[in-house]
Order: C-alpha cells, then structure tokens, then sequence
C-alpha cells in the first residue's frame, strides 16, 4: 500500500547538534503513524541513524556540501513529489526554497528555525548579518510556515519577516522518549566519577563561547574552599583547552572533568547533583527539558528565549543572570541546600513528550 502523504527532510547537520537529536525522535514517529518520511542526506552529514526506521527512506544527494546538493534536490522534488518538505536552519532553508522554485513542484514546504535569531546575528561580521536579515525578509515569505521551538524565538523572529511573513507555529520539541530512564539507567563506568562522593554539577553541550562554561568553572571555584564539589562538561568544541586551562588557573583542575562528548549523556543526567545550563543565548534547551524528566534539579542563565518559558519564570529551576558567577555560586549554594522535588519538574516537561511534540508537529504542517 502507498502512503497517501509523505514528507521529505531536508537537513545538513553536524550530527551530535540538537537538531540530529530532535529529528532522530521525530522522523521515527513521524513514519510509525502512516506517513512516509524521506531524509535528504548530505554526506558526511547528520542526522545519521544506525538503522533505517520502518516507514522511512534515506536518499542520498550525492554530494558532501548542501549548496551542491541543489540539482539532485530539485531532480527528487520533481520525480517524487513530496506532500510537505521541512528543512532547518538558514542556509538549508534557503537552498531549498530556490530547489522548490526551480521544481515547480507544489509541495507544501515549512521552514524550521531553532535559535534565537538576533543573538546569533549579533555575533557575525556586518556582511553577514545584513545577507541574512535580507534572506529572512525576502525569501522566507513563500514558505507555507516556520516552525519555532519557544514563544521567544517567535516573538524575536517577528523583527524580522516583515509583514508578508508566513505564519509562525510554536511547537514543542519532541525531546523526551519513551525509553528515557531505560538508557539514564545505562552502567556509568568512568574512574573519575567514581574517585569521589562530592556533589556532581553537570553541563552539556559543545564546548564554545555561546555556551559559556567558563562561567560555570568560576562559580565552583568559588564555592570550593567551603562547599566542595566537582564539575563534568559532557560535549566537544574549540573551548577544550581554554576550560582546562581556566580550571588550572583556579585551582580546581583535580575536581574538572571534560570527557568529550558523550553518545548517551542520560546516565550522567539522573545521577548528577544538579544541572546547570549557562548559554549566552538558546532558542528551547534540550538538556534542560532531559534533565527535569529524570528529576534532576536544575539553573540556568535568563537567556533569550527558552529557558525561562521551560522553567515558567523561575518555578521549576533557578534562573540567573548571564555571565555572572557570583550570582550562579550563590545560587549552587541554595539549590543544594534546598533541592526541588523530582516530580516538580517531571510534571513541568509532559508536553515536551516524543508522541505529544510530533502530534503537534503533524498540525502545524498539515499533516495530521
């Protein structure tokens, strides 16, 4: 029996990015319910699944770059007609709104953006920056949609569109698997965790100024000469030796850990004394929403825009300000003091649930 819809993915990721973890949840559902998926794949590139779910096809575009990608976008548009084809992030987005163009094939096309645009603009050359203000005022108004994770990311993309903008849907991301404590429960072997019964802040993420972990090792040098306790960042990036190096400088190097990163995180999750996410700007927090679904308490920065809609202004986790560690220590201080009850922020979190996140993914593009 042929599908009656189907939706092709267009993406072009780094693999281990929020993004192949979202759509790795997503896809799979997606296809369980009936509908055929199809992931354009740009080699060398994620999402990458070790085996193809039921339902769903990988086609490979033969090249290793997006924008060479283009003739054999255009060739699947025109041959396989999809229902609806989603991409994400700018470029992706802009190839292939033009690949749709130069199809004439009418596909329903969404667009997804998962950051907060005018912090991640903010940081780029003026060239840069104004080429994109134009791409999104300019290009993004013959897209059927755009789908965002958070309220603010919708209210800040607003600025941008203009007032031919498509509509904007906040949906909520399909974050939380059914198998989520099965994997937390996974055996942790690693000699450093085991060396010590100090309480365990966690990060996760890439290892980059955005993320801004320095903060993170300042706060626990600060607490350390009265409240000892240790620190693990679970991720990779450019920041690796400047982390170490700031945790030498500290003193503190003997209780951070950076073990790189970690394919599965959630064992290391649901033992941690407390989570801390300190990101210079977020367009949701993934490991936020993973972290109050296996009850681990939780601080993060007030940045634009997601952490304070997923913590509801402070009610399931402490919020703090950006970059300051003072404010972060103390903060530590209280939270292990006085630690929320797990089922808080469990119940914080259901809509972020696989099965009610794609539901309203389905909605959003016509699909349901």
């Amino acid at each position: 029996m042929i599908p009656a819809q189907r939706l092709a993915v267009f993406l072009a990721t780094s693999g281990h990015s929020g993004v192949d973890r979202l759509m790795r949840n997503l896809l799979p559902a997606i296809a369980a319910r009936g509908i055929a998926v199809d992931l354009l794949h740009v080699r060398e590139h994620g999402p990458v699944f070790a085996q193809v779910p039921p339902g769903m096809r990988v086609i490979d575009l033969g090249t290793k770059h997006s924008l060479q990608a283009l003739p054999a976008l255009i060739r699947y548009l025109q041959t396989q007609r999809p229902t609806v084809l989603l991409s994400d992030k700018d470029r992706i987005n802009r190839i292939a709104l033009l690949a749709r163009w130069l199809s004439g094939v009418p596909v329903r096309h969404y667009l997804r953006l998962g950051t907060t645009v005018s912090e991640s603009l903010a940081r780029r050359p003026w060239s840069q920056r104004h080429l994109q203000k134009l791409s999104l005022r300019h290009t993004y108004r013959f897209a059927h949609g755009i789908l965002v994770p958070s309220e603010g990311v919708a209210k800040d993309l607003a600025g941008f569109l203009g007032p031919a903008a498509p509509p904007v849907h906040v949906v909520p991301s399909p974050i939380i698997r059914a198998d989520l404590a099965q994997r937390a429960a996974e055996n942790l072997d690693d000699p450093w965790l085991a060396a010590s019964q100090a309480p365990l802040i966690l990060g996760i993420g890439e290892l980059s100024a955005r993320k801004d972990y320095a903060t993170l090792i300042r706060a626990v040098a600060r607490l350390h000469p009265h409240t000892p306790c240790r620190v693990a960042i679970l991720g990779q990036g450019r920041e690796h030796a400047r982390l170490q190096a700031l945790a030498r400088q500290c003193g503190i190097a003997h209780a951070v850990h950076l073990p790189g990163f970690v394919a599965n995180p959630y064992p290391w999750l649901c033992r941690a004394t407390l989570f801390i996410h300190t990101a210079h700007w977020e367009g949701l927090g993934i490991v936020l929403v993973e972290a109050l679904a296996l009850g681990t308490p939780v601080i993060a920065t007030d940045c634009p825009s997601g952490p304070r809609e997923v913590l509801n202004h402070g009610q399931y986790g402490a919020l703090v300000p950006i970059g300051d560690d003072q404010a972060l220590a103390e903060t530590i201080c209280a939270v292990l003091a006085t630690p929320q009850p797990r089922e808080q922020g469990q119940k914080a979190v259901q809509r972020y649930q696989v099965e009610s996140a794609t539901q309203a993914y389905l909605q959003a593009m016509g699909l349901d």
